[in-house]
């Protein structure tokens, strides 16, 4: 009886109870595993949240959007000249100052926000219109035909891009239309060569594979099969063409191949402010050098920030 009584407790030993107790930790990793999966974007979202300093770009650049909407309404005073009010130093009257003519600084910096950011904005639009067509077709075609076309995006490449966009400037004249078509010229040449990447990796996936096995049309397929798939370094690749559009549009209108008036830029505002700056009417430059050099910011960390969150390697 005691040898089988031995028998038995070596075929079930005694396990204490607490090992089969599930820790909060096996608990929290179970929940992980049955929680339903988010998707691509809202996963993106949840990591982008994460970011403050690009969450801090995007609330910037929301205050400067509606300030270019709205700020001229909340401005006791409007564009006209006002001689005897010319100069003066930012007060409670004048939150930004004025000018030489006597106009409101902080109604013309908010104007001119306008046309900063429709220039910015125009020209990453083009940009993804022709880059996306362009670099599209040229990697979902492959062969000889990417190579040629690949050949002129590097022919435009090894063009100086502002040097290009000045002597635009010069044979069509100053002014806003000329400026969007001149930083387009050559401004698409990036967003091509990312997309034609992105394109040439995904186009040998089984989706679209199958598509081209049911007699899919090309364009459908670039349009619903690899345009979806690569919109996360598109949006990166937007959010940088911006600024480096606004900043363009500044250079030119201080160099005077800009906006030209009545019409006013951050640009212009900065050129007509550096004369100032020697005789102490530092607000003239400064507010819109400010809001020039913190937009740039703004998008440049919010692109960063769109990086991180829409790359597929970090996602949980």
């Amino acid at each position: 009886m005691e040898l089988r009584k031995k028998q038995n407790s070596l075929i079930t030993p005694d396990i204490p109870d607490e090992w089969f107790t599930p820790r909060a930790k096996d608990i929290e990793q179970a929940e992980k595993v049955t929680r339903p999966s988010l998707s691509y974007w809202k996963d993106a979202w949840y990591r982008l949240l994460k970011n403050k300093l690009a969450i801090l770009g995007l609330f910037f650049l929301l205050f400067v959007v509606f300030m270019a909407i709205f700020g001229p309404l909340i401005s006791q005073h409007g564009l006209d000249q006002k001689l005897q009010d010319q100069n003066l130093p930012p007060s409670t009257t004048y939150w930004f100052g004025t000018d030489g003519l006597g106009r409101d600084v902080f109604t013309r910096t908010w104007y001119g926000a306008r046309v900063s950011l429709f220039v910015g904005v125009a020209a990453a639009l083009i940009d993804f219109i022709v880059g996306v067509t362009y670099g599209g077709f040229s990697g979902y075609k492959g062969g000889k035909i990417d190579n040629f076309m690949m050949r002129i995006i590097e022919v435009l490449y090894g063009l100086p891009h502002l040097l290009v966009v000045i002597l635009l400037m010069v044979v069509m004249g100053p002014g806003l239309a000329t400026i969007i078509v001149a930083l387009s010229v050559t401004g698409w040449i990036g967003m091509a060569r990312i997309v034609r990447g992105q394109v040439l990796q995904i186009k040998n996936y089984e989706f679209v594979l199958a598509s081209k096995t049911f007699g899919t049309k090309t364009g459908r397929i670039i349009r619903k099969n690899l345009l979806p798939n690569t919109m996360g370094p598109i949006i990166v690749q937007m959010t940088l063409t911006v600024p480096a559009a606004i900043f363009a549009e500044a250079f030119l209108s201080f160099l005077g191949l800009g906006i030209q008036p009545p019409f006013t830029s951050w640009g212009m505002m900065a050129d007509e402010g550096l004369s100032s700056i020697l005789t102490g009417y530092w607000w003239r430059l400064f507010f819109p050098a400010f809001f020039i050099s913190v937009t740039m910011f703004a998008f440049n960390v919010l692109g960063d920030g769109l990086q991180d969150a829409l790359d597929p390697k970090m996602r949980r």
